[in-house]
């Protein structure tokens, strides 16, 4: 590594340390000719597949485009930036996961749409209302529908509180 100050070719390393999470190697180094001291990051560059769009053509994947996307759908939203950064590492775990060169444009949107149901559904709606390009009302509705449909009856895990006869050999 050569030394931001003189430019010479000599540093050696005085101290090595992770990081917080662990993603990452924190080196601080001395220079050998002027004797400054600075620090390095090392951490592992993924080389993430490219993403197929519909049209044919092929753009390198884009965490700052999807994070704009998950803003924008989930503007006036009540989700955190934790959910919405929880989000966009879990799709490009999927990605990295993968071990593709390409990977379709229709995939990571059904993965977008999956994690904005598990964040709001409000904003998986109005994902869907483009992503899905409805030819109809009825197409429509029954996407908004879906999710009601995925979640499990109140009934089937709660106790109802109305209207529960009183059981047997109990006085109410």
């Amino acid at each position: 590594m050569h030394c931001p100050f003189c430019q010479k070719p000599d540093t050696r390393v005085v101290d090595s340390r992770l990081t917080d999470d662990g993603a990452q190697v924190r080196r601080r180094r001395q220079c050998e000719g002027c004797g400054e001291r600075f620090t390095t990051f090392e951490s592992v560059e993924f080389k993430l597949p490219m993403i197929v769009k519909t049209d044919g053509r092929r753009e390198a994947f884009d965490a700052s485009k999807l994070r704009a996307s998950l803003e924008h759908c989930l503007h006036k939203r009540p989700a955190s930036a934790v959910s919405i950064d929880a989000a966009i590492v879990a799709i490009s775990k999927r990605l990295r996961g993968l071990g593709e060169r390409e990977v379709l444009s229709r995939r990571v949107g059904d993965w977008v749409m999956s994690e904005l149901r598990r964040i709001d559904q409000v904003a998986y709606v109005r994902f869907a209302s483009v992503y899905r390009k409805f030819e109809d009302v009825q197409a429509f509705r029954e996407e908004v529908e879906q999710p009601e449909r995925d979640l499990p009856s109140l009934s089937e895990h709660q106790l109802s509180l109305l209207d529960d006869p009183v059981p047997a050999g109990r006085k109410p």
